[in-house]
């Protein structure tokens, strides 16, 4: 019989490997967050696990909470939800996110499985997470995801108060769905000044609603992923949504 030890399992080298990435995507983290007067303990980690595995998933969320850091799990495939029941994952403690763009045939799913839906894009998905939460007798918060570039790839409001009170203010009204702040996806640009531009446009905006709405719970701003994160801190980011730079390239 060959010896285990020729043939070593891989969750160390994994382990050393995430733990390495991490710890940089950390020092980014608090570096800009001490540039801003902030703290970076008290911003969320949320680690985007689109393709990862549950021992991928398990790892990461080992790591940072060794390190003390705020966590959540975030899919942005509906399809992929499955996953976080594996026995790795299931009974974590960790808060479940849905950061993807959103089918209203997929919102039974999502509302089963998130507890802070990011991707509120547009009033029809809305009406169907309002629907599906009320029939499960669940209420989920969601974010109103705004369109801060400009960019027509991406979904979300304009980034304006005339775009998005109708329905903050209807979701505030609402016995299921609790709106608690803003997302936005930065601009896709190598121009650090324009994607700072759209993630302070998010700020300004969420700023701008608290006070004309008198709305203090909208206290979230969702913004930032493994390229400018740094910039979305400087800009006020509750929510860093972290995939790569955590678990290295996607093979799909």
């Amino acid at each position: 019989m060959t010896s285990s030890a020729n043939h070593p399992t891989p969750e160390p080298a994994l382990r050393a490997e995430l733990a390495a990435r991490i710890d940089d995507v950390l020092a980014r983290l608090d570096a800009a967050a001490e540039r801003s007067d902030r703290d970076g303990g008290a911003i969320t980690v949320l680690l985007a696990t689109k393709t990862r595995t549950p021992a991928e998933i398990s790892l990461a969320v080992d790591l940072l909470r060794d390190r003390g850091r705020r966590i959540a799990v975030g899919e942005n495939r509906a399809q992929e939800i499955a996953k976080h029941s594996d026995p790795l994952l299931a009974d974590n403690g960790v808060p479940r996110h849905f950061i993807g763009r959103l089918q209203t045939n997929k919102a039974r799913d999502v509302v089963a499985f998130a507890e802070l839906i990011h991707s509120v894009d547009r009033p029809d998905i809305a009406d169907a997470l309002e629907r599906r939460a009320g029939m499960a007798d669940l209420r989920r918060d969601v974010l109103v995801q705004v369109n801060t570039s400009g960019e027509e790839s991406k979904g979300g409001f304009a980034p304006t108060l005339e775009a998005i009170a109708p329905l903050v203010e209807r979701l505030r009204a609402s016995e299921t769905l609790r709106p608690v702040g803003l997302m936005t996806i930065g601009a896709n640009t190598t121009d650090a000044e324009a994607v700072r531009s759209s993630l302070h446009a998010l700020r300004a905006l969420r700023d701008q609603v608290r006070e004309q709405l008198d709305a203090p719970e909208l206290t979230e701003l969702s913004m930032g992923m493994s390229g400018d994160l740094e910039i979305a801190v400087e800009e006020g980011a509750t929510i860093v949504r972290v995939g790569s730079a955590i678990f290295g390239a996607r093979s799909a």
